[in-house]
């Protein structure tokens, strides 16, 4: 089974979800069921695997102001129509015949904003359906950019917390896998809005700096004795689970001192030491 998520990224709610057949149904496919359900004034930050033309033309001109943002292909050959500045420019993208056959009410070429930028030594690239520049100005699009990692923050929180990093499901009927993830889904959202609602009540705290761990183990005890509880206290209870937002603000997100690297595996047997030879 695959399935594709779009978050709120400030609070980690996740506002759509799609599910399909691994071996009928792509993640560009599921992506496109998500378009109606995106409102109107918005931006969804995308993954490179999601680079499809037709499904970005479709994204922006399924409603009022749609926008999407997303890498830049490697490879990905446009013609530039208009230089915009220092590091951007308006340019044109070609679709294939097989993207234009795919999507029939795609055009046979798509414009969009392209943004580069060095980040940390290396030239990032970003490409958006956002072409005014006066309303969105560079360095905001590429900083914004940064916060899609916020997803993958969000898997590891329902992986590692609600799954206890197992590796498979407990069910075993393709119908039954899909409402076991529609429980973990609602579940983490149940937690995420009440940890929103923590972060609300305190001063300058975004919902995703309340630390998920922790204050699931807490919610999970209070919101599973609540059932028996006198209807009269409830309120009494609920304000004082709100009153314990402030113990689980994570701290200050440090900088990354060392660049990014593959870990090595651990090794299931140990290895024999090398013995050379004379």
């Amino acid at each position: 089974l695959r399935m594709v998520c779009q978050m709120e990224v400030t609070s980690h709610l996740l506002s759509g979800v799609s599910f399909g057949s691994i071996s009928e149904t792509s993640e560009v496919d599921l992506a496109a069921r998500l378009l109606e359900q995106t409102p109107d004034n918005s931006l969804t930050i995308m993954d490179k695997g999601f680079y499809a033309l037709g499904l970005l033309h479709r994204w922006q001109s399924s409603g009022s102001e749609k926008h999407w943002m997303i890498p830049l292909k490697k490879g990905a050959q446009y013609r530039v129509i208009e230089k915009l500045g220092s590091g951007q420019a308006l340019v044109e993208l070609s679709l294939t015949p097989q993207a234009r056959k795919k999507w029939c009410d795609a055009p046979a070429t798509l414009t969009a904003r392209l943004v580069s930028k060095e980040v940390s030594g290396r030239t990032v690239q970003i490409l958006t359906s956002m072409c005014d520049t006066l309303r969105y100005p560079k360095a905001d699009i590429v900083d914004l950019y940064g916060h899609r990692w916020e997803i993958e923050h969000g898997f590891r929180e329902m992986k590692q917390h609600l799954l206890n990093n197992e590796l498979t499901l407990r069910s075993k009927k393709p119908e039954l896998v899909e409402q076991e993830l529609w429980g973990v889904v609602l579940a983490y959202n149940l937690l995420r809005f009440m940890m929103a609602q923590m972060a609300y009540g305190l001063k300058n705290v975004e919902p995703y700096q309340i630390g998920f761990k922790q204050a699931a183990l807490y919610l999970t005890a209070q919101l599973s004795i609540l059932p028996a509880v006198a209807p009269g206290r409830i309120p009494k209870v609920m304000n004082e689970i709100m009153a314990m937002a402030e113990s689980f603000v994570l701290p200050i997100r440090r900088q990354r001192h060392y660049p990014r690297a593959v870990k090595k595996k651990p090794q299931r047997y140990p290895l024999r030491p090398s013995q050379k030879l004379n």
